[in-house]
């Protein structure tokens, strides 16, 4: 681990782009990779031999050299560009994040990042009157000086994206850059591209499917100190998201609707449960105005110390299978069971992983794949 100011050359920068398009790595795996071996290329190297000691029977796959660079060059054609994790213009607020996507693929104005973020997010049918709420709210806060981040979707995303166009907006998509949705909002996009800023950690020709929009969800809110929920229904997307903004410790706000209106029923919860009630740009301000400064992060380099490098015992391997199992278990509680030290634990759930044999879940526990 260590403090910004890293800069990946073109091979690094391939390198990475390998190593987390590889399969069974997420941005856990790669950070783990990157402490353990000082490095993506060295990392690659010990794939096989890590996945085979967790019981894999293959190698995982790994895009080729050329592979990475066509789909940097893919990118770069669309006047875009990946940003390392530890570079200076990926988003600082992002970087806390304990899944933090290693790179990013960024079209746009980077220089948006180090401004105050606040995400909108709300419901794709939206009302009338919650589109009027969105549009005042995002131009207000616009006109303070805010970043407005939001997913892109069909309504309240939209509008929050249009009405902060002049004055910064940032989009998370769930796809590749190359593959616009929704396809109503393709002429956004674009503009977005030219005015703001719109990220994805997605490959180059990923078509976005359901469970990649969580996954998009948790940069929505992991870019902003605070997520803004419009209009919800009790089952919603925009809910995850107020979930995730809650586990990083980001500040949830609601706006409070008609118990009439299904859309109200998400957004009235969250207030019951505690988010901040708001009505207007003035209210998210006052929310949000203790929170802007923070200590920077840490984040992932190359050429960093490694982790220790002892390997753990066979024994070792057998205990970790018997305590694991389809039951989550936190890291730490593993470490108590097992009587080995942090660095045998990690690396033994990176060989599982690696496996594809270890699940990761959204609160730091971990579980076998049976």
């Amino acid at each position: 681990m260590g403090g910004r100011g890293v800069h990946l050359d073109p091979e690094q920068r391939r390198d990475w782009l390998r190593l987390i398009r590889a399969e069974n790595v997420g941005p856990r795996a790669f950070r783990s990779l990157i402490n353990r071996f000082g490095g993506a290329a060295a990392a690659l190297d010990a794939l096989p031999a890590l996945a085979r000691r967790g019981g894999g029977l293959l190698a995982p796959r790994v895009p080729s050299i050329a592979q990475a660079e066509a789909e940097i060059e893919a990118l770069a054609r669309l006047g875009g560009r990946f940003i390392a994790l530890g570079e200076s213009d990926y988003p600082e607020l992002l970087r806390q994040i304990d899944d933090a996507p290693p790179l990013l693929a960024v079209r746009g104005n980077s220089e948006l990042h180090a401004r105050p973020t606040v995400a909108i997010v709300g419901a794709r049918n939206a009302s009338g009157a919650g589109r009027t709420i969105t549009l005042r709210m995002a131009r207000g806060l616009g006109a303070a000086g805010w970043v407005i981040a939001s997913g892109l979707a069909r309504g309240i995303d939209a509008a929050a994206h249009e009405a902060s166009l002049g004055t910064g907006t940032i989009a998370v998509i769930a796809g590749g850059h190359d593959r616009p949705y929704p396809r109503e909002n393709e002429a956004l996009m674009e503009r977005i591209a030219q005015e703001g800023v719109i990220l994805s950690e997605m490959p180059m020709g990923w078509e976005p499917r359901a469970r990649d929009f969580p996954r998009r969800n948790r940069l929505v809110s992991g870019l902003s100190l605070g997520v803004v929920v419009v209009e919800a229904a009790e089952r919603s997307g925009s809910l995850i998201t107020a979930r995730l903004a809650g586990e990083q410790g980001r500040e949830v706000l609601a706006v409070p609707g008609s118990p009439l209106d299904p859309r109200a029923g998400g957004t009235n919860a969250l207030i019951k449960q505690g988010a901040a009630l708001v009505t207007g740009a003035e209210d998210v301000l006052e929310a949000l105005a203790m929170l802007r400064n923070r200590p920077p992060p840490l984040s992932v380099e190359e050429d960093t110390l490694a982790m220790d490098t002892g390997e753990p015992s066979d024994d070792m391997r057998t205990q970790m299978l018997t305590l694991l199992g389809p039951s989550p278990l936190q890291v730490d509680e593993l470490v108590v069971l097992s009587g080995a030290r942090v660095s045998e634990v990690q690396i033994l759930l990176l060989e599982l992983e690696l496996a594809g044999r270890l699940e990761r879940h959204r609160d730091g526990s971990v579980s076998l794949l049976v």
